[in-house]
């Protein structure tokens, strides 16, 4: 099966980093992607910046294939938004692998070739078989030595609801809620909210976004929050080894402070009310929030797994993230934040040669970063080219949140193991303020 494509499902940041680190290795990769581009996903945020510098969002393989082109290096200590990092880094990078990586080729099966997930014999000779619908509708099946997924969470945000299933009339009041950050530079976009009273649902950095966002547009912000209190919610500040990173949650924190924003804490919502004159948001306790115009839900994303439904893999039952990654990222046990780099061996599933990177490989937990998934596809590359060794070795220190004092998402008065909550879940309103100058 040596002369049998890598197929990479996925041409984001992780994706085509994976197909660089087997160009660098002498294998065929072949990126797969249901978009017309590069970065599909990160094109839906452009508008953002992140809080990592272009020296951690250059893959170190994909950083040699380009240096041997006109490409230009970004200032690695500069920080992008998601349009540049798609127009200077990873549209370039598509273009130097060219026909290895094909674009409106959705990805809908992969399975052992004859083989259901029930047959036991030939799941270790025979190669995998990729099922693909491309856009014109043709569809295709191609033939694999291994399968790297790397195709993210994006498309499959969660819902307001707060048992992981949409609310009761969540779907009747969708022309007033987005599962994304609004790009408030949009002049129809910052019409919408403008004056608005607009409800955040969410705790995590896309949630400390808007926050800062909206604290200069909305009329008026609530901030829902399922845990029992605020806690670790801000981040590390000044502790964050990610500056930006911890500048945001200063940066949210300080327009709660200044009474911008109302915050309601222990809130899960079970039902949307909607009324002539807006929306009201219903607690599984009773609850409400009333007189709501726009809701934001930013409560993080799913993989999608259907698609692979004939693959053995090994998933824990809580995150739907690999068995032996779990432990390492699951907030209910710690709100670290900070993942020990890790690659093929928590990667590797029952199926042989099938793996899950990136964002996907985290399931439904938070708190990803760039080079993470590039040790992850650069350790699984290694191992696809028979470098055990190589594979197996960690290449990659990460940085510390500022943040460990226990659970993440535990609201009970005393969290198992001592948690950062330590509050009941009883909603409340949270009025902050702080002493200001006069």
């Amino acid at each position: 099966m040596s002369e049998l494509p890598v197929v990479v499902v996925g041409a984001g940041p992780v994706g085509l980093a994976a197909a660089a680190e087997l160009v660098e290795r002498g294998q065929r990769p072949l990126v797969l992607d249901k978009a017309g581009q590069a970065g599909a996903a990160v094109a839906g945020w452009h508008h953002v910046r992140l809080f990592s510098p272009w020296s951690e969002l250059v893959a170190p393989a994909a950083g040699r294939l380009l240096a041997g082109t006109p490409w230009q290096r970004p200032d690695d200590a500069t920080y992008p938004t998601g349009r540049e990092w798609v127009s200077r880094y990873l549209r370039p990078l598509a273009e130097t692998l060219g026909d290895q990586v094909v674009f409106g080729a959705e990805v809908v099966g992969v399975a052992r070739r004859g083989r259901d997930r029930v047959v036991d014999a030939g799941r270790d000779t025979e190669p995998l078989t990729v099922h693909v619908r491309h856009a014109d509708g043709r569809e295709e099946r191609i033939t694999a030595r291994a399968v790297v997924d790397a195709s993210g969470t994006w498309g499959d945000p969660n819902p307001l609801g707060g048992d992981g299933l949409p609310a009761i009339g969540e779907h009747a009041a969708a022309d007033r809620i987005t599962y994304r950050v609004p790009d408030l530079t949009d002049d129809a976009v910052r019409a919408r909210y403008a004056g608005r009273h607009v409800l955040i649902a969410g705790s995590g950095h896309s949630a400390l976004t808007a926050l800062v966002a909206f604290a200069d547009v909305a009329g008026r912000i609530t901030w829902l929050l399922r845990r029992g209190a605020v806690g670790s919610t801000f981040g590390g500040g000044d502790a964050d080894q990610l500056p930006a990173r911890g500048a945001l949650g200063l940066g949210a924190k300080a327009a709660v402070e200044a009474g911008r924003i109302a915050v309601v804490t222990g809130f899960r919502t079970e039902t949307v009310q909607r009324h002539d004159t807006g929306l009201t948001v219903v607690s599984d306790s009773g609850h409400t929030v009333p007189d709501v115009d726009e809701i934001v839900v930013l409560t993080g994303f799913r993989p999608d797994l259907t698609w692979l439904s004939e693959l053995r893999l090994d998933l824990d039952a809580t995150l739907q993230a690999p068995v032996a990654l779990a432990p390492l990222i699951d907030p209910n046990a710690h709100s670290c934040g900070t993942v020990y780099p890790h690659g093929v061996k928590e990667l590797t599933h029952p199926e042989p040669d099938v793996y899950l990177a990136g964002m996907k490989s985290y399931g439904r937990a938070p708190t990803f970063l760039a080079m993470t998934g590039y040790e992850q596809v650069r350790s699984i590359a290694a191992a696809i080219a028979g470098d055990r060794e190589s594979a197996e070795r960690v290449e990659l220190v990460l940085p510390e949140t500022g943040v460990c004092g226990g659970s993440g998402v535990f609201d009970e008065p005393t969290p198992p193991g001592g948690g950062c909550c330590g509050e009941p879940a009883e909603p409340r309103l949270l009025t902050l303020s702080a002493p200001r100058d006069r």
